[in-house]
């Protein structure tokens, strides 16, 4: 009998007959969805023999929900996602004008649902721009209600942009200094300048010269706190644990933005020690450790200069701090001395900027990764690069505290494509095969997987693959429409 998911002391609780709702999508998402449906339902069906299945329940969203009923997310959309906790949606057109600025930042952020989590592997066959795009096996926790994109901004001339200008310029004045066109003076000296250099002349009394005292300036707020971080890194550690990964990487600029993104950092490194100081290790306590089982006489002051080459240069406090954090890995020898730090999960920290070169350079070096919401958005399509594009790059937002989970597709909604049976279903399709395995049936979930490399290394694929793979001399692929693709995932399977 068809039921709902519940949650049940942080556990799910699938039925056997799971009453999932769907969005089917905008554009070419109706295409994708029905292609990916019926791979669903013929992995559910093949894996327990009939013994469980499925039961699809459509809800509206996008431009469907909009003729239908007026409204591009209807409160109903909502209800269902609540009440079932687990769905599955295809990609939502951006609605034009005011209000939502995005349905699936509005889905996001209503549900709470505070991971974006991103798998990032390579099907052999997939055309690639990189040499090797096995060594791609990542998966990235992004955080999702916090950052610039919790959309906390105002436009330049606005009143809503003035009055948070004028407060910064009363209460902040050095930091309100900081901000270069911040004024009408600084505007129009510049105004000036462009004059004076051939620059076009622009009127005094319209913008962007004229916003009374201010600058024409748009402002938005970056909020980052230690519980939004704190939960997205221990759902971070806690797959990695659970799935035998090797590290965790924290990717920040904390080097530039120290109280938001630096804060993200060192709250990440709270989180691992405290939640889980067993089974972790983080980098510099590695190196430590290390150091003293390769010299057993290493004194914590050698050990200090030896991780950090500008120890002699710096003040005595400074010194001290680092003796101590010496002194406290030490400490950790009875659990992680003797080489046992090798076999824990290793915490470790990234730059952003260094890490989009080094996910090309020495993609090896990464395993899960934890970032902020901007950095997240960045590396996930980055890496879905790396591995054949967005048109097959997964994704899901979950709260793993809630249950809530929806599994969606990362691309955008190729109108021009619509109802024409071609597009790639692949990033709907691994979507589902995510939504499985979060369900606890990775036995569907494996065979999905199964008949997706089947159907790719047998050269079987859509337009957008079968275009590259010529281009790279290959012809023996054949172009198949996005239903056939489907049918050949589905023969793959066994």
């Amino acid at each position: 009998m068809p039921a709902a998911i519940t949650m049940q002391s942080g556990k799910l609780n699938v039925p056997d007959e799971p009453i999932i709702p769907f969005i089917e999508g905008d554009g070419t998402g109706p295409d994708i969805w029905r292609a990916s449906v019926r791979v669903f339902d013929a992995a559910v069906a093949k894996a327990y023999g009939g013994k469980r299945k499925i039961t699809w329940q459509e809800v509206l969203a996008g431009e469907k929900a909009f003729n239908k009923t007026g409204n591009w997310l209807p409160d109903e959309t909502l209800t269902a996602f609540k009440k079932y906790l687990v769905g599955i949606k295809g990609p939502l057109t951006t609605p034009v004008g005011g209000g939502i600025r995005s349905l699936n930042v509005a889905l996001r952020q209503l549900l709470d649902l505070y991971v974006c989590l991103r798998p990032v592997r390579w099907f052999k066959g997939v055309p690639s721009p990189v040499k090797r795009p096995g060594d791609c096996d990542m998966v990235i926790f992004r955080e999702n209600t916090e950052d610039i994109y919790a959309g906390i901004e105002y436009q330049a001339g606005s009143p809503e942009s003035a009055k948070v200008l004028a407060f910064w310029e009363k209460e902040f004045p050095k930091e309100f200094a900081k901000i270069r066109f911040g004024t009408q003076k600084a505007a129009a000296d510049w105004q000036r300048h462009l004059e004076a250099i051939g620059g076009p002349k622009r009127d005094a009394s319209q913008a962007p010269l004229a916003n009374g005292a201010y600058g024409y300036v748009g402002v938005g707020l970056k909020p980052v706190s230690y519980m939004g971080t704190e939960r997205l890194v221990h759902s971070a550690i806690a797959y990695a644990l659970k799935e035998k990964r090797r590290s965790v990487s924290l990717v920040h600029k904390g080097n530039i933005m120290k109280f938001t993104e630096g804060a993200f950092k060192d709250w990440g490194y709270q989180v691992a020690t405290q939640y889980f100081r067993t089974q972790v290790v983080t980098e510099r306590e590695s190196w430590i450790l290390g150091n003293k089982e390769a010299n057993p006489g290493l004194s914590s002051e050698d050990n200090a200069k030896m991780i950090d080459p500008g120890y002699d240069m710096m003040t005595p406090d400074q010194k001290k701090k680092i003796v101590a954090e010496v002194d406290a890995a030490l400490k950790l020898w009875p659990t992680h001395g003797d080489g046992k730090w090798k076999k824990l999960l290793l915490i470790k920290d990234s730059i952003a900027d260094i890490t989009l070169q080094q996910v090309l350079t020495r993609p090896k070096d990464f395993d899960v990764i934890a970032c902020m919401n901007l950095n997240g958005d960045y590396l996930s399509d980055a890496l879905a690069a790396q591995i054949g594009g967005i048109g097959i790059a997964p994704g899901a937002n979950i709260n793993y505290i809630t249950g809530h989970a929806i599994f969606e597709a990362t691309h955008g909604t190729a109108p021009k494509y619509a109802n024409l049976d071609q597009v790639n279903p692949g990033s709907v399709i691994l979507s589902g095969e995510m939504m499985l395995r979060f369900m606890g049936w990775a036995e569907a979930a494996d065979l999905i997987i199964k008949g997706m490399d089947g159907a790719i290394s047998a050269k079987t694929v859509t337009y957008d693959f079968e275009r590259l793979m010529k281009a790279e001399g290959d012809t023996t692929v054949k172009k198949l429409k996005c239903s056939e693709f489907g049918d050949a995932v589905i023969k793959h399977m066994g």
